[in-house]
This record gives C-alpha cells, sequence and structure tokens, in this order.
C-alpha cells in the first residue's frame, strides 16, 4: 500500500506539529522529570493533610492518566516523524550506493511476510559470504550468490 506524504499549509510548519515538537522535546527534558517528581512529592506530602482520602487518590489518578493519554498520542507523532526521517536517510543511502539493492526503498510498506522473505535473504547472503568470502566485499544477495557460483565453479575447475 503506497501512501502519499503532503507538506503543512503555507511555507513553515503548521501550528499543532510546531506544538507538539516543542512539548515533545520539553517532555524528554530533566526539567521536566524534575517536575512531575516534585508534583508527585507535593502529592505524597499531603496525603496526610487530607487523610488519604478518596478524593487526594482521585486528584493523582485523573492527573496522571490525563497525561499519560496526551502523551502516548504526542510522543506516537514524534516517533512517526523520526521513523519517516531515518526511513528517508537509509533510501538515500541505498540509492546513492552503488550495488545495492533497491528492493529496501521503501520497505517500511511491505508486508510482514515480505520482510521475513527479504531477511531470510539476507540471512543467507550473510552465511554465503562468510563460509566464502570476506563480509565486506559482497553488497547484495544477487552479488553474494554469483560470488559464490564463481568460487565454486573456479574450485571445480583446478
Amino acid at each position: 500500500m503506497e501512501t502519499k506524504r503532503t507538506s503543512s499549509a503555507g511555507s513553515g510548519k503548521g501550528y499543532l506539529e510546531n506544538f507538539s515538537s516543542k512539548v515533545a522535546k520539553a517532555a524528554g527534558s530533566s526539567a521536566a522529570f524534575l517536575w512531575a517528581l516534585g508534583t508527585v512529592l507535593v502529592w505524597a506530602i499531603t496525603g496526610p493533610i487530607f487523610n488519604y482520602s478518596e478524593d487526594w487518590q482521585l486528584v493523582i489518578n485523573t492527573g496522571t492518566t490525563i497525561v499519560t493519554f496526551l502523551m502516548v498520542f504526542l510522543i506516537q507523532k514524534a516517533q512517526n516523524k523520526e521513523s519517516l526521517s531515518v526511513q528517508l536517510k537509509l533510501n538515500e543511502l541505498i540509492a546513492a550506493t552503488k550495488g545495492a539493492s533497491n528492493r529496501l526503498v521503501a520497505s517500511e510498506n511491505l508486508s510482514e511476510e515480505e520482510l521475513n522473505i527479504l531477511y531470510d535473504h539476507y540471512c543467507a547472503m550473510a552465511e554465503l559470504t562468510k563460509r566464502t568470502s570476506d563480509l565486506r566485499r559482497s553488497h547484495s544477495v544477487e552479488e553474494a550468490i554469483k560470488d559464490t557460483r564463481k568460487k565454486l565453479e573456479d574450485e571445480n575447475q583446478s
């Protein structure tokens, strides 16, 4: 399944993307951790003041549930962006590397079964290369098979 990506309207990032990027960065900071730790400590210290009531417990339960719910989506958005960026960088490396198999460009769109088949091919390539040559010489499954066949032919002729 092929998906099209479109850029945000206007010349810059969209408001939501800007906002989520800033919040994700801030949420991953030491200051955010210290703020969360401080909140929990204040809540714990106030327990005796409120006689550890149900309302006291409800405050922390509700607060953490809301923050967790929102952070799941925020983290997923940041992860999707990061994943796409890494995929594009890897695609560029594949496209720019002579002898690399272009079958892996956009491999994120393959089914799990197709990915497993490719994985098996690369395991076979690694095994062939290990048995017959230097690991640094082979760039693709096809090249590894070709090199192995050539070496076997050379051995048989001698």
